[in-house]
């Protein structure tokens, strides 16, 4: 008779991962923030991973102008308003968790379009406060739940409830 290990989910939840927190080098400076913390490598290889840089998949090009949030909007370092690429960067990482069935993910804390618990204060002074990205809160306005790649434990916390 064939036996299923109990620690085997049946059903493997599927979990949304910032690009950039995988080695792809895609941040506003054309680098990466991570070659992958042990956790997201193992998901990975098992197929639960799919990864998204929302600023990208919304057409903004690498290397590209530091944005943060000031008021609400999206502004670059040079003044341009980004608002609407960052909202429809939003919108796409939106739908494929909807198409995918993700509830999970694990996005790069202090990103304009990423931070789960801070983000820059929008003075390009280096300063952090805390808030959410535009993806971050659409997400989590959907019932999909965010850590950040600092709260990688949590999200292994979490899976276990509800797997």
């Amino acid at each position: 008779m064939h036996q299923t290990s109990s620690k085997v989910p049946t059903h493997k939840t599927r979990i949304l991962v910032s690009a950039c927190l995988l080695g792809q080098a895609v941040r506003y400076d054309g680098r990466y923030a991570s070659r992958g913390h042990k956790q997201l490598l193992e998901w990975q290889a098992v197929g639960r991973v799919v990864t998204l840089c929302p600023e990208m998949a919304a057409g903004l090009p690498v290397p590209r102008p530091p944005a943060e949030i000031h008021q609400g909007q999206v502004l670059s370092d040079q003044g341009e308003n980004l608002t609407d690429t960052f909202d429809r960067g939003a919108e796409i990482a939106l739908q494929l968790c909807q198409n995918k069935k993700i509830t999970l993910a694990i996005l790069k804390e202090n990103s304009p379009s990423c931070g789960s618990s801070f983000i820059y204060d929008g003075q390009f002074s280096g300063t952090k406060v805390r808030g959410a990205g535009k993806v971050t809160e659409l997400l989590r306005n959907h019932g999909i739940t965010v850590f950040s790649e600092e709260q990688i434990e949590e999200a292994c916390c979490y899976l276990e409830t509800t797997a």
